[in-house]
């Protein structure tokens, strides 16, 4: 199911999306909602390293020994 919901939006921006939208022959939705996805996606990684590194109970790791438990 899709909702409807309206924005304002600066005329600079929207002349960009409509400008990509017509070069790539793909609707300015597509783009919206990609980029919101990718927007909370990214949002929701950055809460959980927030909420780990204000975690006193967490252990906090040297990138050094991050790349040697990845590589394992």
């Amino acid at each position: 199911m899709t909702l409807l919901k309206a924005f304002r939006l600066p005329a600079g921006l929207v002349n960009r999306l409509a400008s990509l939208a017509k070069t790539t022959h793909r609707s300015e939705t597509f783009y919206v909602t990609n980029a919101l996805i990718h927007y909370l996606e990214d949002y929701d990684d950055a809460q959980i390293a927030k909420d780990r590194f204000n975690d006193p109970k967490s252990k906090i790791i040297s990138g050094t020994e991050l790349r040697k438990q990845i590589s394992v």
